[in-house]
């Protein structure tokens, strides 16, 4: 079965290019995602296959493959929403929607997901066991589809769940991995200041928030180098400060925003702990008054030791000289990602597919406006999926 399945990859490169360009040419935002969502719903017309839609928060997907031989019951994940980013790249299939582009390989990754899919769905006589392939919605804005998707209940009898992400810091044909928390949780916050308004000329009448939240932005940054164990992992960043007026008058109010990065719950929590503190600590040093936002808006994500181990495993004994070059460990990463909700309650695994575009020696990372693969990634995502999954199936 495995020969029969990746010969059909192979034969159909050429329409995973075609969907991943066609994909790219018409991204949609977060939650908005109607038409591509209606483009997935076409590709599986009359298949024999049971999908639910609409399902989470969105416009999330869910196709039931079952295969003819009994057997446990696997997912396997794309994601399909783009960023509100204008595109620069030059590509003649280039983003046809201002402001919109997919600058984080979600095209790729639908792209050969479908494909392999309809090969699994062309083969399903000989699979042992259920696939469900799901069709995310809302990767890029909290609080995200996957959330919603694991709530739903349609996942419930998943046993394993699987996801790859295409990064350009390794080639195509090179596939990374990483063990346990290996991508951090995310938390935003949004600080409101409010103080007294007043003439530049006349600081004592009045109550500057400038002041007050440029002291809130040096305090926080002392959190992770005095408050966190020296061997977790913390980031704390503002990355907006709102206090725009005039120069000779003094500010009334403020408003910041920012986020913090970490790779365990606990020390979500202590950060978490600090911040409040230091928010209090304003307002009695300044005598200001604080409205504190703050949402955890996704977990660390943390993958099975056992089945990450496993997945490297079978990529090396199946993979290496034949579609990759290369399997090796990656360390943690800072970014974040909601496949971490499924990791929370089904496990699995999460790892990464080389995609730097040929011939590119300092390749733009994912979320930059001129951002893109290498197409040949495509179907080294789709073999690498397809060797897990059939491993996991056949075991």
């Amino acid at each position: 079965m495995r020969e029969k399945l990746m010969r059909m990859l192979d034969e159909r490169q050429d329409e995973m290019i075609k969907i991943r360009r066609h994909l790219h040419n018409h991204p949609e935002l977060s939650f908005q995602e109607e038409k591509t969502a209606q483009f997935v719903l076409d590709f599986y017309q009359g298949k024999p296959v049971e999908i639910d839609q609409e399902v989470g928060n969105g416009h999330g997907i869910i196709v039931t493959i079952e295969g003819a031989k009994p057997g446990k019951t696997i997912g396997l994940r794309a994601d399909f929403d783009a960023l509100p980013i204008e595109e620069e790249t030059g590509l003649p299939f280039a983003s046809s929607e201002k402001g919109v582009m997919h600058a984080c390989g979600h095209d790729g990754h639908t792209a050969y997901l479908l494909v392999l899919a309809d090969c699994l769905i062309e083969l399903k006589d000989e699979l042992k066991g259920t696939i469900k392939i799901i069709h995310q919605h809302a990767e890029e804005l909290p609080p995200g589809g996957a959330k919603s998707m694991v709530e739903s209940g349609l996942l419930d009898d998943v046993e394993h769940i699987y996801g790859i992400h295409f990064f350009p810091f390794k080639k195509a044909g090179e596939v990374a991995y990483h063990p346990g928390y290996a991508m951090a949780g995310r938390s935003y916050f949004k600080l409101r200041i409010q103080g007294k308004g007043g003439h530049g000329s006349s600081p004592h009448m009045a109550n500057d928030a400038i002041v007050a939240g440029a002291h809130f932005v040096n305090a926080v940054q002392t959190i992770v180098s005095r408050s966190l164990n020296p061997f977790d992992m913390g980031v704390v960043t503002i990355g907006s400060f709102d206090g725009a007026g005039q120069f000779n008058v003094i500010k009334d109010h403020v408003t910041l925003e920012g986020d913090m990065r970490y790779m365990t719950n606990e020390v979500a929590d202590k950060l978490d702990e600090r911040i409040r503190e230091i928010v209090k600590g304003i307002e009695a040093e300044f005598g200001v008054t604080c409205e504190l936002e703050l949402t955890r808006d996704y977990p660390p994500l943390y993958n099975d030791e056992k089945i990450t181990m496993q997945i490297a495993e079978t990529l090396e004994q199946k993979g290496i000289g034949d579609y990759l070059t290369s399997v090796s460990e990656f360390p943690q990463l800072s970014g974040s990602e909601d496949f971490a909700y499924y990791l929370e309650k089904i496990p699995g695994s999460f790892f990464y597919v080389g995609a730097a575009p040929k011939g590119v020696e300092n390749p733009y990372f994912n979320h930059h406006p001129k951002f893109d693969i290498d197409e040949d990634a495509l179907l080294v995502a789709a073999k690498s999926v397809a060797d897990v999954a059939l491993a996991d199936l056949f075991a």
